[in-house]
């Protein structure tokens, strides 16, 4: 697997959605490295690509209430376990679920196994709520896709948080997950 600097070379064979998060980040000038790989569905199958990145890609997990009027996208560290009443406690939420592939098609122009932070660029109304587990931001480097799943992408946390997440006029929540070891 080989690491580029920055944007493709080429357009061809990429769609417009992944284009548009490279013009983004281009244009808000931060740096980010790129890796092309086949399509990768779970964390399980990011693996390789943490090794060649150097990082851990986050869990992107797309949540809504149980009327389908709330939505909220989660981001947490890969070895962490989501536990809905653990996360229901800390967002004025209760009986959470995981959003249909259509919602998130709808909210995020993504589809289910490339679900990223960068989708918000496709929700200038901010329907979508972002929450990101504290242990993200106390890391350095920040991994996602680019709004595919054939490609991941990584860049400094802090340029996510403070440029990109300010450019599209989106928060964020902070939350606490437990890693999964303690007892209920």
């Amino acid at each position: 697997m080989k690491i580029y600097e920055g944007r493709p070379d080429h357009n061809e064979g990429r769609l417009e959605k992944e284009l548009a998060v490279y013009d983004l980040l281009d244009e808000l000038e931060i740096a980010y490295e790129r890796v092309d790989h086949e399509a990768l569905q779970t964390i399980e199958a990011c693996r390789e690509v943490d090794e060649t990145l150097g990082i851990s890609i986050c869990k992107n997990l797309f949540l809504c209430n149980r009327q389908r009027t709330s939505y909220y996208l989660l981001l947490l560290p890969g070895h962490k376990a989501l536990k809905t009443k653990e996360l229901s406690k800390q967002i004025p939420t209760s009986r959470l679920s995981f959003a249909s592939g259509e919602d998130m098609e709808t909210y995020l122009n993504v589809t289910p196994g490339s679900a990223t932070v960068m989708g918000l660029i496709f929700d200038p109304e901010n329907k979508v709520q972002l929450l990101v587990d504290e242990e993200l931001l106390e890391q350095e480097e920040f991994g996602c896709h680019p709004c595919v799943n054939t490609s991941s992408i990584k860049m400094k946390t802090a340029d996510v948080f403070d440029k990109f997440l300010k450019e599209i006029h989106h928060d964020y929540i902070t939350v606490k997950l437990s890693d999964g070891n303690e007892q209920e």
